[in-house]
């Protein structure tokens, strides 16, 4: 192995503590995603109540951040691959705070751009309900764009050995901060409105900007591959931070690996992971956020108050950090795929007896509590596989494009749900129909073909080899096989 390229001295050297740390952060930047997502959710019974809502319209609104998360993934996932991780997820920090801030502000002077879209499933909006939903997917646009880059930070920071624990340790974020956010807005929403959630949300994302800032410096596996001016001292005081050695001189880059783009994702060398890894997401994803977005909605139509629905709701949470924990820890001895289908079979057990728990808190707090820890846990094995499939290049953009085509699919499952519950179908049906989506995962999974990690397998080794990786795909193409 060359001790002269950054990259493999970050992946063979012990973590340092600034590398703990930036995986810390991390964590608290997905936390963002998670309470931001839910925000929504923990704040719809008031919504509704306030503004008249009915159920299908309801499903129509909690899909907004999810449509702006999709178009967020997808097109800003690939900016991190083109300008960086570090001032990505600086924009799309400040993008998140504004609209989770504007959300408060909703008048109606910008319901007119939704109300087109809305009248295609034969919904007249409110201009204030317009206007929330405006502000949600612009949210969702910083979302998407941070899930990818702060993905690929996680693997980048990491050695080898701890890279899939630290992916999955970063992903868990997400269950953590709904859990942590329905906790506080529970207890709020006994004395504010819901407008609080997002107030409160605004100000938590606007201290993680100092954070990422001074704490979190560019990927060396990033600038070691672009190499834009001033490349080298840029590595080599992210190098000192770290307590590692430094290097005379960048890695040399071939022509043929100075040619690859973010399109590669695209390419016959790759384009069988990035379906995969999408369509798996996308059907998982959609039983996931089944639960996450009616669970509030379901408890209170069970004739219970707003602040239990998101007690319930951060029980869910709970069990899915320690499910992604658990995912996390599993994959440093076992195969994270084999472990990600196994925990989707069992997610779609336990979203199936959601649907068939009694009206009884604790025993809807418990059974939610299981199957949070099954469906996040399998989501936590896929951020692991996205930063397994996808080198350097392109780690941004095809988890970016995963994420972005998964979550953008997923904004059906609230309005599926909801339709279903329009036509007057139970609870139990309900819940088995939007089940299902992890079954589905758990199959398409099964066909992803992933290459062993080789821990000694040096930077210049891994270029070389998904060179001829996709040598070999384009004469098997080029011959017909």
């Amino acid at each position: 192995m060359s001790s002269n390229d950054p990259r493999d001295i970050i992946a063979r050297e012990p973590m340092a503590a600034l590398q703990v740390a930036i995986i810390a952060i991390t964590i608290g930047l997905n936390a963002l995603d998670g309470f931001d997502v839910l925000s929504i959710s923990f704040a719809s019974p008031g919504i509704a109540a306030e503004w008249h809502i009915d159920r299908a319209l309801l499903g129509f609104v909690l899909s907004a951040e999810l449509l702006g998360m999709a178009l967020g993934s997808v097109f800003l996932g690939g900016l991190a691959d083109k300008i960086g991780r570090r001032p990505t997820i600086l924009g799309c920090l400040v993008v998140m705070a504004t609209g989770m801030f504007m959300v408060t502000q909703s008048t109606g002077v910008l319901g007119w751009l939704v109300t087109p879209i809305a009248s295609l499933f034969d919904y007249k909006l409110d201009n204030r309900l317009g206007d929330l939903a405006v502000w949600r997917v612009i949210t969702g646009l910083g979302i998407g764009g941070m899930l990818a880059a702060i993905n690929a930070v996680a693997a980048e920071f990491s050695n080898t050995k701890r890279r899939d624990l630290s992916v999955a340790i970063m992903s868990i974020g997400y269950p953590v901060g709904a859990a942590l956010g329905g906790f506080i807005t529970s207890a709020s929403l006994t004395l504010a409105d819901w407008r609080y959630v997002f107030e409160f949300g605004s100000v938590v994302t606007l201290v993680f900007i100092p954070l990422v800032f001074f704490f979190v410096p560019e990927s060396v596996h990033w600038l070691s591959r672009k190499q834009p001016q001033g490349a080298l001292a840029k590595i080599n005081s992210t190098l000192k931070r770290l307590g590692h050695s430094t290097v005379a001189a960048l890695p040399a880059v071939s022509d043929a690996v100075r040619k690859r783009s973010v399109s590669d994702i695209f390419s016959p060398a790759f384009v069988a992971i990035t379906v995969l890894v999408t369509a798996a997401y996308f059907f998982h994803i959609t039983t996931f956020y089944f639960i996450v977005k009616w669970v509030p909605k379901i408890v209170v139509d069970l004739g219970f108050a707003p602040s239990s629905a998101g007690n319930v709701l951060s029980w869910t949470n709970v069990g899915g950090a320690t499910g992604g924990t658990i995912v996390g820890l599993l994959a440093l001895r076992f195969s994270v795929k084999r472990i990600t289908i196994a925990v989707m079979l069992i997610s779609t057990i336990m979203v199936t007896l959601f649907g068939r728990t009694a009206p009884d808190l604790v025993k809807l707090s418990m059974i939610c509590a299981a199957a949070g820890f099954f469906t996040n846990g399998a989501i936590t094995g896929m951020y692991a596989i996205f930063a397994r499939a996808f080198p350097t290049h392109v780690r941004a953009s095809g988890t970016g494009f995963a994420v972005g085509v998964g979550r953008g699919g997923s904004v059906l499952a609230p309005i599926i749900a909801g339709f279903l519950f329009q036509a007057n179908l139970t609870l139990p049906t309900v819940a088995m129909i939007m089940s299902l989506g992890s079954l589905l995962a758990a199959g398409v999974l099964s066909l992803l073909k992933l290459s062993p990690e080789r821990p000694n397998e040096s930077a210049a080794e891994e270029d070389a080899r998904g060179d001829r990786a996709r040598t070999d795909l384009k004469g098997a193409v080029a011959h017909g096989r």
